[in-house]
């Protein structure tokens, strides 16, 4: 005879169901609600006028969020029905239901005030002593907009269209003259259809103006590298008395090219080459990352493909880093954010630089790895005295730290996470997803840190 545990949906409870019974003792929902209750969320209190209806506390509409970015629910609609559906979301949320909308306007409203709760997170890591600067690792990683690729126009596309739609226009003005003396087809109406083009032309008009301001500060920037290379050329020149060798350097193209193009669901996103082969819609976003407790300890987003100038920006962002949180002393990149220039911000900066000056191989020869550690250079440059560091085993111990300290953290929130496109649109929203993104891994890393210790 068989011998099953009883099924009974029906009987009632004898005393009020609590959620924090149904929650294990340790959850991350109960670490992030115990963070959140830590951090000085005035700044949010502060901006409610407290008359109405109401208001959720920001501190539930602050969890609902991390903890959600933490388990890879992103959107404010699956937010809310995890409210309902998930025991976790429920402790989170108080037992409350924010809808979708005010979930939304919370993340829009507050975002910047969030992206300041990141530097209390990292103290509070800092008080648990699993946080130690010393050597960060920089790195970035493309992240699809929420915008197609299909929806891009090109500058000179956009001349085609904007020519035939006033073509339209005109054979549109000609029918509403003939209007009387020819019968119109089915279902035209000229003033409707007069207005969809007019409305079309003026987005063209004015996606055709994003892109010829952006040739202006292209051709700007150009410029000036062309005027130093044509002074150093001339420098050079006057100092050997010859003519120097090679063609001299073009100058710049005035005016937009035909393939520059604007995106027009969000034009602050760029085509940028993805992994694996092709191009998309992204964003690069930049993460510098403390080696050891793989947390993140500052972010950028940026609208540029490559990462050579973001070496100066990330060194401002982790000097302006409280004191207490100690100091940065080594800085690992790989060779796509090598220069002279980088090398020398590094050095301005009090940090000691140790940036790939090329790919490295996978497998070097044998000799190569045992080879003897080379003699210092005389009078090295900067650079020639990194690269010296680079070769010896304190250097290539330390380089190595480089390809275990980003990439996990890039593969936790894209594969772990599930992030792989922002939700918001604009460069200055996308930064601060991109902080609660990064708050809400830090937090979920200071978990598994704390069960650990």
């Amino acid at each position: 005879m068989s011998n099953f545990r009883p099924v009974d949906r029906d009987t009632g409870f004898l005393m009020p169901p609590s959620v924090d019974e149904w929650l294990p003792e340790r959850h991350l929902a109960r670490f992030v609600v115990d963070v959140i209750a830590s951090l000085d969320l005035r700044s949010m209190t502060g901006s409610y006028r407290g008359s109405g209806e109401a208001s959720y506390h920001p501190s539930v509409l602050l969890g609902i969020l991390v903890y959600g970015y933490a388990t890879g629910v992103f959107s404010s609609r699956k937010l809310e029905r995890a409210t309902y559906d998930s025991v976790a979301f429920r402790f989170v949320a108080a037992n409350q239901h924010p809808d979708h909308d005010t979930i939304a306007a919370f993340r829009r409203r507050f975002l910047k005030k969030i992206e300041a709760l990141f530097v209390q997170v990292l103290k509070l890591a800092r008080e648990m002593g699993v946080l130690k600067l010393g050597t960060v690792a920089l790195d970035g990683t493309k992240v699809h907009a929420n915008a197609s690729r299909h929806s891009a126009l090109s500058y000179e596309h956009a001349g085609k269209i904007e020519a035939q739609l006033k073509a339209e226009v005109a054979e549109l003005m000609a029918k509403a003259e003939a209007a009387d003396q020819a019968d119109l087809p089915d279902g035209m109406s000229i003033p409707e259809e007069l207005a969809r083009r007019e409305q079309r032309l003026a987005e063209i008009a004015r996606a055709r103006a994003i892109i010829e301001e952006r040739a202006k500060q292209r051709q700007a920037c150009e410029q000036a590298e062309y005027e130093a290379k044509i002074a150093a050329r001339d420098a050079k020149a006057a100092a050997t008395g010859k003519k120097p060798r090679g063609r001299p350097p073009a100058p710049p193209v005035e005016g937009p090219g035909s393939t520059d193009q604007v995106n027009l669901t969000d034009e602050e996103s760029r085509i940028m080459p993805v992994p694996g082969g092709g191009f998309d819609q992204c964003y690069n976003a930049q993460a510098a990352v403390a080696a050891g407790s793989l947390l993140v300890v500052a972010t950028d987003v940026v609208q540029a493909a490559n990462d050579k100038q973001q070496i100066e920006p990330m060194l401002d962002k982790l000097g302006a880093l409280p004191e207490e949180l100690g100091a940065v002393e080594t800085l690992l990149a790989d060779t796509g954010y090598f220069s002279a220039a980088n090398v020398d911000a590094c050095l301005a900066a009090e940090v000691s630089p140790l940036i790939a000056m090329g790919r490295q191989p996978h497998h070097p020869p044998l000799a190569e790895r045992f080879a003897p550690e080379p003699s210092p250079p005389d009078n090295p440059t900067p650079v020639e005295a990194m690269a010296h560091r680079l070769k010896t085993p304190e250097g290539r111990q330390l380089y190595a730290l480089r390809k275990q300290t980003p990439e996990p953290v890039f593969g936790i929130i894209k594969s772990a996470l599930g992030f792989r496109q922002f939700l918001l649109r604009g460069l200055d929203n996308v930064r601060g997803e991109w902080s609660l993104v990064t708050m809400a891994y830090n937090m979920k890393r200071l978990f598994a840190l704390a069960a650990a210790a």
